[in-house]
């Protein structure tokens, strides 16, 4: 795994039920009962060192407004709930911030894919 990523597996596993793994090119991801969380962008549209995030598209728009040094899209990412990162500009509290956030997307994407009786189990 890249050296890029270090901080990032460092802070995603500290949330609860998150796993580090590996895209179907080797790049690596986090993954919150093997649903995406925030990973490596391995598309060419973005900059090398890049992280992407799950994202509400209102959090997104504000994070790219408010600081474009460090959150940033491409044409290709525009139509997701996601947010391009700059790791080398992203300070460790908001690194912080945008994968909890992300956390949270994931696991209630998660509540809303699972059966009402696998909730239970």
């Amino acid at each position: 795994m890249t050296g890029a990523f270090d901080i990032v597996r460092t802070v995603g596993l500290a949330l609860p039920d998150v796993e580090v793994t590996t895209k179907y090119d080797g790049s690596p991801v986090l993954k919150v009962d093997g649903m995406f969380m925030a990973g490596l962008a391995t598309h060419p549209s973005a900059e090398p060192d890049t992280l992407v995030v799950r994202a509400g598209l209102e959090d997104r728009e504000r994070l790219v407004e408010d600081a474009p040094e460090t959150y940033y899209l491409t044409d290709y990412y525009r139509s997701y709930p996601l947010v391009l990162v700059r790791l080398s500009r992203v300070e460790p509290d908001a690194l912080h911030d945008l994968l909890s956030v992300s956390w949270r997307m994931t696991t209630a994407k998660e509540r809303k894919r699972r059966p009402p009786s696998a909730l239970c189990e």
